[in-house]
């Protein structure tokens, strides 16, 4: 079997298991991430195989919508590539690229450098995060919100300064947490965690956008607009 007709089963599995997710966590999420890390592999010399299978596994069983289980997205991973017959070195360096995408750094505070060790893990981690920011970023943040029956906005919660573990950020229902905290403790970070140049440019172009809604955002919420 070669490596287009692996891309595409891969891409087949990842769509009828996401189809359906509802918290912006779903098949069209993951198609935006794989054309992401393609756009980006393609300027940043890295091995495009891995970083496809990846992309399209990067949340086939995600923590969010497994009680925080870190360990089951990259379990299945191994699962759909061992079926067919993949390679061992890439089926590890797959796994691993997932494991890093979600847990090592996905949260305020980490440093990126110190975590992500190959090209490729790097540009899947960018294409990851320019799907949580920008128009699209902002549209699928209220969606997860709206999916867990968390708060929009409360003046009088304020952001977290610094997040300082992983298992504080998984945890929703801190009292702290409303979406608009979120832009905050995470999104509006996301464009200097950036490790490679083509994201860097997208995700300045995304971070004004964001600047631009909020601006708007709160202006509405005291009746001025």
């Amino acid at each position: 079997m070669n490596k287009q007709m692996i891309i595409n089963k891969i891409a087949k599995v990842a769509r009828e298991t996401l189809e359906n997710e509802s918290s912006g966590h779903d098949w069209w999420h993951v198609y935006r991430v794989w054309k992401n890390a393609i756009h980006i592999g393609k300027h940043e010399n890295v091995d495009l195989f891995i970083v496809e299978l990846a992309a399209l596994l990067h949340d086939i069983d995600d923590w969010k919508a497994n009680k925080g289980n870190e360990k089951i997205g990259p379990q299945r991973a191994r699962e759909c590539l061992e079926k067919l017959n993949v390679d061992k070195c890439v089926i590890s360096q797959v796994c691993k690229i997932i494991k890093q995408t979600y847990q090592d750094v996905d949260f305020v505070g980490k440093k990126l450098k110190d975590t992500l060790k190959s090209k490729e893990a790097k540009v899947v981690w960018d294409a990851d995060k320019l799907d949580a920011i920008g128009a699209i970023g902002i549209a699928r943040g209220f969606t997860f919100a709206g999916s867990k029956g968390l708060t929009i906005h409360d003046p009088s919660i304020k952001p977290l300064s610094k997040i300082e573990n992983f298992e504080l950020y998984k945890n929703l229902k801190r009292p702290t947490y409303t979406q608009i905290n979120h832009f905050y403790e995470k999104l509006l970070l996301l464009k200097d965690l950036m490790n490679t140049k083509t994201a860097r440019k997208i995700a300045q172009k995304r971070h004004k956008f964001m600047e631009m809604f909020l601006a708007r955002f709160f202006k509405e919420w005291e009746g001025k607009l």
